[in-house]
């Protein structure tokens, strides 16, 4: 049987990235593949002739078109899990689409746990203080110690989906009790973890320690306003590891310059890269990281993985895995 072609839409580097020597075997086994780093889809080549597509978040956005431009395009396949923005609607009813958010959950969920743990401890404010030519901390922390840990303390989260549960598994050594807003999750799915299902403003009242993992969409898009800011205690603490889009950046700027709030962002879209001279790369009180917690190479191996054994397993005619549903994107990023 003659291998289906497939094209892999990523540039070199990037492509390199999700594909070693293993990986790139398989391909050649299993698919008459070619790479393209087009980044506009008038640009990729010979797109008339393929069955299934690889993208990547370098790929082009895919517009109703693509059925004309590759009308024996059978699949999709996407290293990665944001999907809604990057494919028109109309493709999700005539291909089968895939994601890989799997392997990326526990990672960015590993993320969550450094930047919570950095915080209830207060790290950088013990860093600042050996940064002086002082070492009063010392001599404070003899006679007065410390009020800071995470152990046995209630934390906030908003979203509960898969990066959230991974999150609450990976910390459960540590005795938390979680208040949890989403309003998509059963109480039975709660009850498995340590964790209660409460509103949105009963939450934002205990929120000394607010963790955001969920997805991006209309209804959830700023719902860290400035109002909503306002009504997190004094001294909070504000963790972003799943999108920008979520929380108002200036309000929560203006929140960190005043001093009553911190903050440790992962995410900053729409300001992503933040620009260089936005107050939060310096600001005490803010940790800012470019978009790292899911950017491991082995994340990116693991990612591969899946997007070939749901191409392979399609090909076969066993249906896939990981495939998106147009009843499914309300509720994704």
């Amino acid at each position: 049987m003659s291998r289906p072609r497939l094209i892999v839409c990523a540039g070199p580097e990037l492509f390199a990235s999700f594909f070693p020597a293993a990986q790139k075997r398989q391909l050649t086994r299993f698919f008459e593949w070619r790479r393209d780093g087009a980044r506009q889809l008038s640009g990729i080549k010979r797109l008339a002739g393929a069955e299934a597509l690889i993208t990547t978040w370098d790929s082009p956005s895919f517009s109703h078109d693509l059925q004309q431009l590759a009308p024996e395009l059978r699949i999709i396949a996407h290293c990665g899990g944001e999907v809604k923005s990057r494919f028109a609607r109309s493709l999700f009813r005539r291909l089968t689409i895939t994601t890989a958010p799997v392997p990326m959950a526990r990672a960015t969920a590993e993320m969550g746990a450094t930047l919570l743990l950095y915080c209830a401890r207060n790290i950088d404010h013990y860093r600042e203080q050996l940064r002086r030519r002082s070492n009063r901390i010392y001599a404070d922390l003899h006679l007065h110690g410390s009020t800071e840990s995470v152990i046995g303390r209630e934390v906030a989260m908003i979203g509960f989906g898969r990066i959230g549960r991974a999150l609450v598994d990976l910390l459960r050594g540590f005795d938390l009790r979680w208040w949890v807003y989403d309003p998509y999750v059963a109480e039975s799915v709660a009850a498995k973890y340590p964790a209660r299902l409460v509103s949105l403003p009963t939450l934002l009242s205990k929120a000394h320690l607010l963790v955001l993992t969920a997805a991006l969409t209309e209804e959830t898009r700023g719902i860290l306003d400035r109002k909503r800011l306002a009504c997190l205690p004094d001294g909070a603490v504000v963790i972003n590891i799943a999108r920008g889009g979520l929380v108002d950046l200036a309000a929560l700027t203006k929140e960190v310059q005043r001093g009553r709030i911190r903050c440790a962002l992962d995410v900053t879209d729409p300001l992503e890269p933040l620009p260089v001279d936005h107050p939060l790369r310096t600001l005490p009180g803010a940790i800012v990281t470019p978009h790292v917690a899911a950017s491991h190479r082995r994340v990116r191996h693991e990612i591969a993985d899946v997007v070939m054994d749901d191409l392979k397993s399609f090909f076969r005619g066993h249906g896939v895995k990981n495939r998106v549903t147009t009843a499914m994107l309300e509720r994704m990023t």
